[in-house]
């Protein structure tokens, strides 16, 4: 069955230089929904996720900030043959403390290794397309 919006999610991930996962953890994992897109739009043979760039950051309002959501989704992009970013991690705990109403940042520390992890995925996307010779 084609659904369109999964063939326009394989298309935006295939035209992107580099895919970022920003998501909260369920139930220990990734959130239901998110597992869900990943595998209908993986389930071709021209994988979208091949060789492609991904970063993942996480907030949780618990002291380890999504880390098993992001354990778990790093075993997924890497059946995938994904190219995900390895270092830094941003694990954001105590979420709840670091963001306001509106959602913005409040937090300078937290501002620091996203904006940490963003320059080092920039470097990475420019490593892989190197590493493909495109």
């Amino acid at each position: 069955m084609r659904q369109p919006a999964v063939a326009g999610l394989r298309k935006r991930i295939r035209q992107a230089d580099g895919v970022l996962i920003a998501t909260p953890e369920y139930n220990f994992s990734i959130p239901g929904g998110l597992k869900n897109a990943i595998d209908w739009v993986s389930r071709v043979d021209d994988q979208p996720f091949a060789l492609k760039p991904v970063a993942m950051l996480s907030a949780s309002p618990g002291p380890v900030g999504g880390a098993r959501m992001q354990y778990d989704l790093r075993k997924v992009m890497l059946f995938l043959n994904a190219a995900p970013l390895v270092k830094p991690e941003v694990f954001i705990g105590g979420a709840g403390t670091r963001f306001d109403a509106d959602g913005r940042c409040t937090d300078d520390s937290t501002r620091h290794v996203v904006g940490a992890q963003m320059l080092a995925f920039e470097q990475w996307i420019s490593a892989v397309r190197r590493m493909r010779g495109s």
